[in-house]
């Protein structure tokens, strides 16, 4: 048996260690990628907070902040509120003087289909 000779064993178990640093590699290198990936992730995820944040500085310095515009909207309200209470106020009176004359001043007459009848 030719299988047999030490050249041969030899060759084989280069062969098998040969395959097993091949396999190595390729679990280093796929386990290098994952890691690259994940890297590469974080930064993206760090440049995206980065962003955000410069984003929502400028947002604020020019448009100014979503309580700001809460608080003018707010007094807005309050003066137009304020302002209508006074005008009812000053017309409160003759609104009602204008209501109870039309309710209390009645004056009789006959409706307008209303036929007098002829005999």
């Amino acid at each position: 048996m030719a299988a047999q000779t030490p050249g041969i064993q030899q060759l084989l178990q280069a062969e098998k260690k040969a395959a097993e640093r091949v396999a190595d590699a390729r679990k280093r290198k796929a386990k290098r990628l994952k890691q690259a990936k994940e890297e590469a992730q974080e930064e993206i995820e760090q440049y995206r907070r980065e962003r955000e944040q410069q984003f929502q500085e400028i947002q604020q310095k020019y448009l100014g902040s979503k309580d700001d515009q809460v608080k003018a909207i707010d007094e807005e309200t309050k003066v137009k509120i304020q302002d209508m209470d006074q005008r009812v106020l000053k017309q409160k009176e003759e609104v009602l003087k204008k209501l109870f004359d039309l309710v209390f001043e009645i004056k009789p007459e006959l409706h307008q289909n209303y036929k007098i009848p002829t005999h």
